[in-house]
């Protein structure tokens, strides 16, 4: 695992896409500060610049550097992205229009090592085309995103992936609503 985790980091510092699997699904990612990064990923999933991506971090003193909060909820016992009221460091380009962010603590050993020795969040999005049905599997990834990222981690190809995050909305006076 450490030699994936060193040669995704060496993408990743030089403003790469990864295809990499998470704790929920394989997922499209980049650099979170990193704005044309961030865009290549909207073009490559031909999605609408609108529809902001979900970040991951590693840990609670990450997720309170972006968001200045850290909600008094099991963030981290089951997939949960909140989407928070307001980010910093963030690419303005993951930010929703009204300035919030969705963001998940990961819990995958992989990511978690990676984002750790990264120091920043990543971007994590579904390995699709916009519309098309999220991939249960490496193997259901299509030819265009394969041959359209910088990096493929070499884990876990042969695993069955296909638990989405619960997600949760979080206002600024601290109360929360379940989308999914």
């Amino acid at each position: 695992m450490s030699t994936e985790v060193n040669k995704t980091l060496e993408v990743l510092s030089n403003g790469g896409i990864i295809l990499y699997p998470t704790d929920t699904i394989w997922g499209i990612g980049c650099d979170a500060t990193n704005s044309d990064a961030v865009s290549r990923i909207f073009k490559l999933k031909n999605r609408d610049n609108s529809k902001a991506f979900i970040s991951l971090v590693a840990d609670k003193k990450q997720l309170k550097n972006i968001t200045g909060y850290i909600p008094n909820l099991d963030i981290t016992s089951n997939p949960t992205t909140i989407i928070y009221p307001s980010a910093v460091t963030l690419s303005k380009k993951l930010l929703a229009s009204n300035g919030s962010a969705a963001i998940r603590i990961v819990q995958d050993d992989f990511c978690q090592e990676l984002i750790k020795n990264f120091g920043k969040a990543i971007v994590s999005t579904s390995a699709n085309i916009s519309g098309s049905t999220s991939p249960k599997q490496f193997s259901e990834i299509s030819k265009e995103i394969k041959k359209n990222v910088d990096y493929i981690v070499n884990l876990r190809h042969n695993e069955l992936m296909a638990t989405p995050s619960a997600i949760l909305m979080i206002d600024k006076d601290g109360n929360n609503t379940k989308i999914r």
